[in-house]
């Protein structure tokens, strides 16, 4: 009995101290020599006289532990923080930390053995692990990159620009970073830290990228990664011991819009080795909407002259692109851009090569409208649907009003969009067993994953820092070199530093959906990558991992480039996309 009230007693204990547990926010802030971090401004300087600017700041945390007063240490395994310049990203929480005062804090940049060998396709979408998130795994390669640095510089004995890429992973380059202050953690509370990318630059271990090398991958005995593991944990400062954590208004519960009260939940299906989408919380995916969702994408009736649809520009036996350079639209306006493949959308951010749609729902609506395409207000587009008695019963069971409007034609598109799914191509068959490659179509995939770095005796075409990962995009925008004045993404954010830098196609069934580029340049695969070889336009937003090339581009040789082609057509799905 006294056994049993003592495990009662321990158990109330434990229960009253979760109770009381408070949550402590790490926010970690980026600086350059005090100063707070500005991307893609070259202004900074360092040790070697070298001029840079920091266009990408992205690193992993985890080994997260508070050192205790009598000198131990409270480990928190499954905290995870993903860190991001771009993004904002600066902070992450521990929860349920036992109130006590800690005198020390220390964590890891990178991640254990375990967790950076650990299957992606597990983690949630909004799990800082989960690769479409965080851009940082290195898919086929397997792995983490545990810090990404990239930008620009110039260098005193040369003044043109140039190219910098620095990514240090892999298990023996995991960081160990011990900071001490005296932390109170009665109470919700957080600790500021400043990371200082000068210090990581320039010291014990001052870097030059013009007599160091431009760019390292973490290869074993590469003296880069040597010195990035040796300064980082110097770059970091504890700037406040604490501060007050901001309240976070409890968001509301998602609400489904307009559900009718019986649906058949449509079963969406992807490829083990995709990670996991976000798939919209307040529209999801029902049989009754796909399917209205299917006909409206091949609805005449949404044009102002009744001739063309979305299928019009995006066919099904083409990977859902048009075939021609740009787009035609009623009338036979002619559009500005190239039609973009419509299939794995679940996993993209932002849509239209200059990602001026953040959603699907919106993106849909924006070609009706546009008077160099389908030229019709939602308004006139939703009247000719209301005067058809078969989209009256479609529109009925698939919303609770049976409305027929703007938004739930959106949702219904947004919806059959989301189910268009590549996945399924010779590569992934090999990739599981189920098929082989040639010998030049493996020496195509061995260029495409290897990257161009001289310095190690790297030669490859260093074509998956822009579209690695099982979908073969990154979803992001960069400036590829093209030339012409287009300005891209800086269109729509009027940002200078986003001038010509167009949204990442996925390569999947990249057989089919020639021309290519945002202008449908390249009429075919050789020119797309004789343009790698040799064609690219230096400018100040060309991405770092291009820039880090010689002027001449990769060189690559005649045999390389007939591999990287063989390669890239083993990406093509053997039917169309469904």
């Amino acid at each position: 009995m006294r056994e049993i009230i003592q495990l009662v007693v321990v158990a109330m204990l434990n229960l009253s101290a979760t109770m009381q547990a408070a949550s402590l926010s790490i926010a970690i802030e980026p600086r350059f020599d005090g100063e707070a971090l500005r991307l893609d401004s070259l202004r900074y300087r360092t040790s070697a006289g070298e001029t840079i600017s920091i266009t990408r700041l992205s690193y992993l945390i985890s080994g997260v532990a508070l050192e205790t007063e009598d000198g131990r240490w409270l480990d928190f395994p499954a905290a995870i923080g993903w860190m991001d310049a771009a993004v904002h990203r600066n902070q992450f929480t521990l929860p349920d930390v036992p109130p006590a005062n800690y005198r020390g804090i220390r964590f890891h940049i990178g991640l254990d053995p375990s967790s950076n060998a650990a299957d992606t396709a597990s983690y949630p979408a909004s799990h800082p692990l989960n690769p479409n998130l965080n851009g940082l795994h290195w898919s086929w390669q397997g792995g983490y990159i545990f810090m990404a640095v990239e930008g620009m510089f110039i260098s005193p004995a040369n003044p043109a620009l140039k190219g910098y890429a620095h990514h240090l992973a892999r298990d023996a380059n995991r960081t160990r970073i011990s900071l001490s202050g005296n932390l109170d953690c009665h109470k919700d509370s957080g600790v500021l830290i400043h990371f200082d990318l000068a210090a990581l630059f320039n010291a014990p271990r001052p870097l030059s990228f013009e007599k160091d090398g431009s760019a390292t991958h973490s290869r074993e005995g590469d003296p880069i990664a040597a010195a990035l593991v040796s300064n980082l944990p110097g770059a970091f400062r504890i700037r406040q011991l604490a501060f007050p954590q901001t309240a976070v208004a409890a968001l509301p519960p998602v609400k489904p819009i307009d559900f009718p009260a019986t649906v058949t939940p449509y079963r969406f299906v992807m490829s083990g080795t995709f990670p996991i989408p976000e798939l919209p919380r307040d529209n999801p995916l029902i049989e009754e909407r796909v399917e209205l969702g299917r006909r409206l994408f091949h609805e005449t009736a949404l044009s102002r002259d009744n001739t063309i649809s979305c299928a019009t520009c995006h066919q099904a036996d083409a990977a859902f692109t048009d075939g021609m350079k740009v787009s035609h639209g009623v009338d036979g306006r002619v559009g500005e851009r190239n039609a973009m493949p419509l299939f794995n959308l679940a996993w993209k951010r932002s849509l239209f090569w200059d990602g001026r749609a953040p959603s699907l729902r919106e993106q849909v609506v924006m070609p009706i409208q546009d008077h160099r395409e389908m030229d019709q207000t939602l308004e006139a587009a939703t009247a000719k649907l209301k005067d058809r008695p078969e989209y009256r019963q479609s529109f009925q069971a698939a919303f609770k009003s049976g409305e027929i409007t703007g938004e739930t034609m959106a949702l219904a598109l947004e919806q059959f969009l989301l189910t268009l799914s590549a996945r399924s191509s010779r590569f992934d068959q090999a990739m599981s067993g189920k098929a082989s490659l040639s010998d030049e179509e493996k020496r195509g995939f061995e260029l495409f994953m290897t990257e161009y770095e001289p310095r190690t005796g790297q030669y490859g075409a260093d074509c998956f820092h822009c579209h690695g990962g099982a979908l073969f995009s990154d979803h992001q925008f960069h400036n590829n070199g093209l030339s012409g004045n287009d300005p891209g993404r800086a269109g729509v954010t009027g940002l200078d530093s986003d001038q010509r830098k167009f949204s990442t196609p996925s390569l999947r069934n990249i057989a089919l959906t020639a021309p290519y580029m945002h202008d449908g340049r390249f009429a075919t695969l050789e020119e797309v990558v004789e343009h790698y070889s040799s064609g690219i336009e230096r400018s100040e937003t060309l991405d770092p991992n291009l820039a880090k090339h010689p002027a001449t581009g990769l060189d690559l040789s005649v045999e390389d480039k007939s591999a990287l082609v063989a390669f890239l057509k083993t990406l093509t799905e053997a039917s169309p996309v469904k």
